[in-house]
């Protein structure tokens, strides 16, 4: 997993990173990448609420179901 810097192309700071004081770039959170890269694991026995719920309880920071599934398919 390469823990680059990314553009910004939204409004949206997208899961697992946060915007640098530039604005216009988003700097990985390690942490919260590291739990999408087990939560695709977990899916395979649990529900994406489920998930979800394990990805905020570990990290700290919400994420719905819905938003657990785009950031999982951004990620494939």
């Amino acid at each position: 997993m390469s823990l680059m810097l990314k553009t910004r192309k939204g409004n949206t700071v997208p899961f697992g990173y946060k915007l640098k004081e530039d604005n216009h770039s988003l700097e990985p959170i390690p942490e919260q990448l590291d739990a999408l890269e087990k939560a695709k694991e977990y899916l395979e026995n649990s529900s994406y609420r489920e998930v979800a719920q394990w990805v905020k309880a570990k990290t700290g920071r919400y994420i719905s179901h819905v938003g657990l599934i785009k950031a999982i398919n951004r990620r494939t």
